[in-house]
């Protein structure tokens, strides 16, 4: 048993107790003033106001004691995640310093590096974006090739995961300009946080297809397909909270439990909407975000 299952058991049995309590005592009361109404009814009106103030308590004290360990967890994750990228970077640069390397060895060094800053720029500007109000103006967006935008994030990502060339496949359906009103930086944060989490659940085998379409033709399309750990069907509503990170069987996934929450934000401010597709576990999983099309100009 974890240390929030133990506070919230200790919770709830002390909610139970002060429940019997004031039971008994209500059915105290009541025998003794039964033949005077007022204080009867004075009785009974106190009993519900403190059941009522109990259940309450007990309520936001368990809600609490899960936020907590929600930050928590948020803290360690974000943690590992910074050490990890530092440390890459930390070893090349010693490397990089103590030993003779050709031009090709350091071409390699310092595109792994950067790869790795890319990764921890990534990272910050999810945990600093998690936290901004994303309700804007339309009158602030811009037009954003979304075709264009795509590929940039598909390469970034093969190069920030050491991934072959076809290991992600970006397939742009129909011949016309896949455009949409928004913030290009907003719009490749919901692309990357996708891509990344389609790698990371994939396992070794990584083999992710993003699609680009036009269902109507007032919207656009980005799907990302995996084949990955897949997600049980009773995971799927909560996938896009924050913090919450669905639990994979006999093994570890990093993160920080922000990129979908971000994704269905920067979605929602859009105008847009993204939802989550998947048979199950080991059977992969499915993710689209649908935008509005911007008009032609």
């Amino acid at each position: 048993m974890t240390r929030r299952q133990k506070a919230i058991s200790l919770v709830v049995v002390l909610a139970v107790a002060s429940l019997a309590a004031a039971v008994s005592l209500n059915v105290g009361w009541i025998v003794i003033t039964a033949e005077q109404i007022t204080p009867l009814l004075w009785g009974i009106a106190s009993f519900a106001v403190v059941i009522a103030g109990i259940i309450l308590y007990t309520v936001f004290l368990v809600l609490e004691i899960k936020r907590n360990e929600e930050h928590d967890t948020f803290i360690s994750a974000v943690t590992h995640e910074l050490k990890t990228p530092i440390a890459s970077i930390r070893l090349y640069l010693e490397t990089l310093q103590r030993r003779t390397l050709s031009d090709d060895q350091r071409r390699e060094f310092y595109g792994v590096m950067l790869a790795d800053t890319d990764r921890l720029q990534q990272m910050v500007d999810n945990v600093l974006k998690a936290g901004v109000d994303r309700q804007k103006r339309p009158e602030a967006f811009s037009r954003v090739d979304l075709s264009a935008l795509a590929r940039e994030c598909v390469e970034t990502a093969a190069l920030r995961h050491h991934l072959p060339a076809d290991a992600i496949a970006l397939d742009v359906q129909g011949d016309q300009p896949l455009t949409v009103m928004g913030e290009a930086d907003d719009l490749r944060t919901v692309v990357s946080n996708l891509l990344d989490n389609a790698v990371k659940y994939s396992g070794d085998a990584v083999r992710v297809l993003v699609t680009l379409a036009t269902p109507t033709p007032d919207s656009v399309w980005v799907r990302v397909q995996d084949s990955g750990v897949g997600i049980p069907s009773s995971q799927l509503k909560r996938i896009f909270r924050r913090f919450y990170r669905v639990p994979v069987h006999g093994a570890t996934v990093k993160g920080t439990g922000l990129g979908l929450f971000l994704v269905r934000s920067i979605a929602k401010a859009h105008g847009g909407r993204v939802f989550a597709q998947s048979e199950g576990e080991g059977r992969g999983a499915t993710f689209t975000v649908e935008l509005p099309r911007a008009l032609r100009a």
